[in-house]
C-alpha cells in the first residue's frame, strides 16, 4: 500500500493505557509510562495521520501531579513538531470541542501558537471522566493545554446527541463519532427509549466512512448493566470498543448489524486476570474512501503476566496421606514448581526491548476443594521476591461454593469466595455489596438506608475517591424519612415511630425494585447531586476541597485482583479498577448534566454534628434539622455547523435480522457486499488493495 497517497488517512488505535496505575509501586510504578511511550514513538514511527485514544488515558479521576507532569512531558515530547497534518477538520469544531473551554475553537493543529505534529484525538473513559465543578477531568486539561484534542463529551445526560469530528483528506471523508464513558445502566436506558440521536452529514451521506469510539461494558454483567452492539446503528462501518481490556484487535463482523468491531483492549495490565494475560497490541487503520485495512502491531514493552488455574484433586492424591502437614507441603511444592517453569517460559518469551521489565506477573489460581487448606501466601511468594513483580499474591486460594441449605443467603465468607474465586472480574463492588445486603435477614437488615443508596455510596467512595459519600447518603436519607414522619404521622410514640420507619423503608424498597425493573432507578444521580452540592457549601464556607494532590496524599493501591477504582471486566477483559461502573467503570457519569432536587444537610466542621459522632442513634438522627436545595445547570451549544448535520432516522435500540444465507465475510478479501464498508486484511498481498472499490452503500 502506498503510504504516501494523498487520500489514505492513517490512524493509530489504542484504548485504557491507565497512566498513573500502581505509581507508587518501586517495580510496576512506571509500567504505564513505558507504554504510553512506545504508543506515542509508534504512531511517530508509522508517521500516523493522528493518534486515536478509546478513553480511560488516566488511571485515576484525580492524577497525581506527578503522573500528570510526566504524561504531558510525553506528550510535548511526540506531540509538538512541524510535521504537517493533511486532515482537514470540516465540522463545527466550536462543538466538537469547545465543551472544555470557550476558548478551544479548533483542532489543536490549526491553533496558530502551537505546533502540533502528532495530533492526538480521545474520548474519556469511567476512570479519567469529567466530575465536581465545571465537569472537568485530566483530560480536558491536556485539553486546554493544546497537547490533545478531547471529543464525545455530553454536557446533559436526559438525551444525548452526538455530533461526529468531520475529517477530510483528499477524497476520503470520515466520520468520527464518539461517546465518553457514562454509566452504562443510564446509556441503555437512554437507548431503549430512543434518546440516543446519531447527527449525520445532510449531504453525500454514502460517502463518508462512519466511525464510532465507545467506551462502555461490551460484555453482560446484568440485564442493563452492558451496551448490546444491536443497540448501535446500523449505518456505522467500525466501532472502536474501548473499556475492555481483553484484546481482540482483529476486527470482528457482527452479521446483523453489519458492521465490524474492533477492541485494542489495554496496554498494561491492572488486574491478575486470564483476559490481562493475552498479548497486548495496537493497531494502525489506513482508509481510503469506504475501504479500510487494518495492521496489528505487538507492544513490545508491557510487562509478560501468565495465570493458570490449579485445582490439587486433580493433581494430588489424598489417600495414604499420614495428616494434613503432608498434603499441605505437597501442595506447597506442587505450585512452586510451577512458578518455575513459568519464569522459564517468561525467559524465552521476553521480546527483547530494553525497556520491558524483568519481572513478570505470576497467578496462580488454587482450587482447594476436596480435603485440602491452605498455606501462607507471603511466605510461598517470599522465594520468589527477586524474580516476580507480585511476591506477596502470586497464589490466590479458591473453593467451589456450596449452597446454604437454610436459605440464609451469603455471609462475609461466601462474598470471600466470591471475590476468591475473581467473580469480580464480572461485576462491580457496588453489585457485591448490594447483593450481600439484601441477603440478610429481615432483623439484621438496615432500617433507614436502601440497600442500593449504600452500595453506590460505596462505589463512589472506592472508584472516585469521595470521602462524603457515606456520610451524606446517611445525613440525605436520614432526612427523607424524618420528612416523611413529621409530614404523615407528626405526633407518634417512640415505637409507633419505629413501626412507621420500618413501612416507609419497605414501600422505599419497593417502589426502587419496581423502578429498577423499568430501568428507572436514580439513586445514583441523586447521590451525585448531594455530593455535588456538599463540595459547594464547603467552598462557599471556604473549607479546602478534599481531593488528592500529591503521592503523600493519595490513597495507595492493593496489588491484589481489585485493583484501582474499579472491579468490573469481563472473565475474559480482566479490567481492573474502573469497571465501576463501567466502572469503575468509577460511576459512570452519573451525575453529569442536569441535577434533579436533592435534601441534604450542612455539615460543618464540629465532629458533633456528624452522623457517625459519638452517641448518635436512630432516634437522636431524627432530631436533626433538614433543608431542601434545587441545583440545576445547563448548557449552550453553538448552532453554527460548518457541514449541516441530520438526524439519524434510524436511531434507536432496533436490531435487523440477517437474512437467511448471509454468511461473514472474509476479512482476508475485499467485501463485495452492498452494505458495508470495503474491508482489506493486514495480509493481502495485492500492491494496490483499493483497486477493487465495491458499490457504495445505500441507506
Amino acid at each position: 500500500m502506498d503510504d504516501e497517497d494523498e487520500n489514505v488517512m492513517s490512524i493509530l488505535v489504542a484504548t485504557d493505557i491507565h497512566v498513573g496505575y500502581m505509581e507508587k509501586s518501586s517495580e510496576r510504578g512506571d509500567d504505564s509510562f513505558i507504554a504510553l511511550e512506545e504508543i506515542l514513538k509508534t504512531a511517530k514511527h508509522e508517521k500516523v495521520d493522528f493518534l486515536l485514544l478509546g478513553g480511560d488515558l488516566f488511571h485515576e479521576n484525580k492524577p497525581s501531579r506527578k503522573t500528570l507532569h510526566r504524561t504531558m512531558e510525553l506528550f510535548r515530547k511526540y506531540c509538538l513538531g512541524d510535521r504537517p497534518c493533511k486532515v482537514e477538520v470540516v465540522s463545527d469544531q466550536s462543538v466538537n470541542f469547545g465543551h472544555t473551554s470557550s476558548s478551544i475553537t479548533s483542532v489543536n493543529y490549526e491553533d496558530p501558537n502551537m505546533n502540533i505534529g502528532l495530533p492526538v484525538f480521545s474520548i474519556h473513559g469511567n476512570h479519567d471522566d469529567p466530575t465536581g465543578a465545571g465537569e472537568l477531568s485530566a483530560i480536558d486539561i491536556l485539553s486546554v493545554s493544546g497537547l490533545l484534542n478531547h471529543f464525545g463529551k455530553q454536557t446533559k445526560l436526559d438525551a444525548i446527541n452526538i455530533s461526529p469530528v468531520l475529517l477530510r483528506k483528499g477524497s476520503t471523508k470520515l466520520a468520527l463519532f464518539g461517546l465518553g464513558s457514562i454509566r452504562d445502566e443510564r446509556l441503555n436506558r437512554l437507548f431503549t427509549k430512543r434518546l440516543v440521536t446519531m447527527l449525520r452529514p445532510k449531504e453525500d451521506k454514502d460517502d463518508w466512512f462512519n466511525m464510532f469510539v465507545i467506551h462502555q461494558n461490551r460484555a453482560k454483567h446484568g440485564p442493563t448493566n452492558y451496551i448490546p452492539e444491536q443497540f448501535l446503528d446500523e449505518f456505522f462501518d467500525l466501532i472502536i470498543w474501548g473499556h475492555e481490556h481483553e484484546c481482540r484487535i482483529t476486527p470482528e463482523w457482527n452479521s446483523i448489524k453489519n458492521f465490524f468491531v474492533m477492541q485494542p483492549g489495554s496496554s498494561v495490565a491492572t488486574s491478575l486476570c486470564e483476559g490481562e494475560s493475552k498479548p497486548k497490541h495496537i493497531a494502525v487503520l489506513k482508509i481510503r474512501g469506504r475501504e479500510m485495512k487494518h495492521e496489528i502491531i505487538p507492544l513490545r514493552t508491557p510487562r509478560q503476566m501468565y495465570v493458570e488455574t490449579i485445582k490439587l484433586s486433580d493433581r494430588i492424591s489424598t489417600k495414604g496421606v499420614a495428616s494434613d502437614e503432608d498434603l499441605e507441603e505437597q501442595a506447597r511444592a506442587l505450585c512452586e514448581e510451577r512458578v518455575e517453569q513459568l519464569l522459564m517460559l517468561a525467559e524465552d518469551e521476553r521480546s527483547g526491548h530494553p525497556k520491558q521489565p524483568l519481572k513478570p506477573l505470576i497467578r496462580l489460581r488454587i482450587d482447594y476443594s476436596g480435603g485440602f487448606s491452605t498455606f501462607s501466601q507471603h511466605r510461598f511468594g517470599g522465594k520468589f521476591a527477586e524474580r516476580v513483580a507480585n511476591p506477596e499474591n502470586i497464589v490466590h486460594f479458591l473453593k467451589k461454593s456450596v449452597k446454604r441449605e437454610n436459605g440464609s443467603g451469603m455471609d462475609v465468607k461466601d462474598m470471600d469466595d466470591m471475590i476468591g474465586a475473581e467473580v469480580v472480574e464480572k461485576v462491580k463492588m457496588e453489585d457485591l455489596v448490594q447483593e450481600y445486603l439484601n441477603t440478610k435477614e429481615k432483623k439484621d437488615q438496615m432500617a433507614l438506608l436502601t440497600a442500593r443508596g449504600v452500595s453506590q455510596a460505596v462505589s463512589e467512595y472506592v472508584n472516585k475517591q469521595e470521602k462524603d459519600a457515606i456520610l451524606q447518603l446517611c445525613n440525605h436519607q436520614i432526612n427523607k424519612t424524618k420528612q416523611h414522619i413529621e409530614e404523615s404521622q407528626p405526633s407518634l410514640s417512640k415505637n409507633d415511630i419505629t413501626l412507621e420507619i420500618s413501612r416507609y423503608h419497605e414501600e422505599k424498597e419497593r417502589i426502587t425494585q419496581e423502578k429498577s425493573s423499568l430501568h428507572q432507578s436514580d439513586e445514583a444521580e441523586e447521590l451525585r447531586a448531594i455530593l455535588e452540592r456538599a463540595k459547594e457549601e464547603r467552598r462557599q464556607r471556604g473549607e479546602e476541597e478534599p481531593t488528592v494532590s500529591s503521592d503523600e496524599e493519595q490513597i495507595s493501591v492493593d496489588e491484589n485482583d481489585i485493583t484501582g477504582p474499579t472491579v468490573t471486566s469481563t472473565a475474559k477483559r480482566g479490567r481492573g479498577k474502573g469497571r465501576g461502573s463501567r466502572g469503575g467503570r468509577g460511576s459512570r457519569g452519573g451525575a453529569r448534566g442536569k441535577k434533579a432536587p436533592v435534601t441534604t444537610t450542612s455539615r460543618s466542621s464540629n465532629s458533633n454534628n456528624s452522623f457517625f459522632g459519638q452517641g448518635n442513634t436512630i432516634m437522636s438522627a431524627f432530631q436533626r434539622q433538614s433543608q431542601a436545595q434545587h441545583s440545576q445547570r445547563t448548557q449552550q451549544i453553538p448552532e453554527d455547523d460548518v457541514i449541516m448535520l441530520d438526524d439519524d432516522s434510524t436511531n434507536g435500540a432496533t436490531s435487523r435480522k440477517s437474512a437467511p444465507n448471509q454468511t461473514r465475510p472474509s476479512l482476508s478479501t475485499k467485501r463485495s457486499r452492498g452494505k458495508g464498508v470495503n474491508y482489506v486484511s493486514s495480509s493481502d498481498e495485492e500492491s494496490n488493495p483499493f483497486s477493487q472499490l465495491s458499490s457504495k452503500r445505500r441507506r
